[in-house]
């Protein structure tokens, strides 16, 4: 299967949305949470990039220039397994490493898919947030 990565842009909105919400772990309990100004930023000032298959948006990950934290990175559940994840995730890495962080942080679910994929990566395990979620950290080289 081949894929492009690129930085995505207000009309992949509706599919990054779907695919966001279309997921069966880490779900999005208050959507309104996540505000429209806020994907916005991401997208006009952070790291926002997406995966296409076939001219499709396919998966995506959002990272902040600013702090490190990897905000996100979503698959759809039809592209799951196919190694687009781990090439968003690297093109963010390499991006945060470009803006001069030495570590890349996150947070995700305890017990989920999401939580044994950073571990296959070389994520670091750094305890339990207050919400019960992983903290997780990675050296940038």
């Amino acid at each position: 299967m081949s894929f492009r990565i690129r930085k995505a842009t207000a009309t992949d909105q509706p599919r990054i949305h779907a695919i966001r919400m279309g997921v069966s772990e880490n779900v999005l309990s208050d959507p309104s949470k996540v505000t429209d100004e806020e994907v916005a930023w991401y997208r006009e000032q952070a790291i926002f990039l997406v995966a296409e298959v076939d001219g499709a948006v396919a998966g995506f990950t959002c990272a902040n220039h600013q702090t490190g934290l990897v905000w996100a990175l979503f698959i759809d559940k039809a592209h799951e397994g196919r190694g687009l994840g781990r090439a968003l995730l690297d093109a963010a890495l390499d991006r945060l490493s470009a803006a001069g962080h030495a570590q890349a942080w996150l947070t995700t679910g305890a017990g989920t898919r999401a939580e044994r994929f950073y571990l296959r990566h070389g994520w670091q395990d750094m305890g339990h947030s207050l919400d019960g979620n992983v903290v997780f950290v990675k050296p940038l080289d």
